[in-house]
């Protein structure tokens, strides 16, 4: 069982890594690796409705998110970080995801998703909940804590001091761990669940 943790901040040893630092050990007590996947540094364009992957199966910018593609395919799980701007994810961050999850066509049913936001002090619900969409429109299960996944802080030490964050983030883990050992038994003893043809219906004919 394996674990992509993506950190979307720009500061690669900053708030959101530490957050995804305590989840990490949390995974491996449990049997569960993991990779941290700087992302926040990275020089990424949006997604331009090129087409391109659907006849290609991979984005037509070749950088981070073709090489992380492959390795989403074969995780159990991804986490994905997130520092607040204006009440909103970092746009780096965003830019990644919308090309990772539309350009890569495997399915994504049963893997499981979570979210992790930070900030020095507001905005981290309206993250959150825009986090969570690209798991809820993918067959994602999205796995829940004691509270919504947030940890305070402007730095490191600040963080440190957010004990209930910190514990949260710990809670997470478990609970993601348990959700995809689950997953796998049923889908050993089950399969996964029969899909429907897709139907597309545009609101303008």
């Amino acid at each position: 069982m394996n674990v992509l943790l993506i950190n979307g901040s720009p500061h690669s040893e900053g708030v959101g890594f530490t957050a995804l630092s305590e989840m990490a050990k949390v995974f491996q007590k449990n049997g569960i690796d993991t990779e941290i996947i700087q992302v926040g540094k990275q020089a990424l364009r949006g997604c331009a409705a090129c087409g391109y992957c659907a006849t290609h199966g991979k984005c037509a910018f070749d950088d981070i998110v073709n090489e992380v593609a492959p390795k989403f395919e074969k995780a159990d799980g991804i986490v994905v970080s997130s520092p607040v701007y204006y009440a909103s994810a970092n746009a780096t961050l965003i830019a990644f995801l919308d090309r990772l999850f539309y350009s890569s066509h495997f399915d994504k049913t049963m893997k499981v998703g979570a979210s992790v936001v930070t900030a020095r002090r507001g905005g981290l619900s309206a993250t959150f909940d825009e986090l969570n969409k690209y798991f809820t429109i993918s067959g994602m299960p999205v796995a829940s804590s004691q509270y919504w996944n947030s940890v305070h802080g402007n730095t490191v030490q600040e963080a440190q001091q957010d004990a209930e964050g910190l514990q949260t983030m710990r809670v997470l883990a478990d609970n993601m761990s348990f959700l995809i050992n689950s997953i796998a038994l049923g889908k050993e003893k089950f399969g996964l669940p029969q899909k429907e043809e897709r139907i597309y219906t545009n609101f303008i004919r």
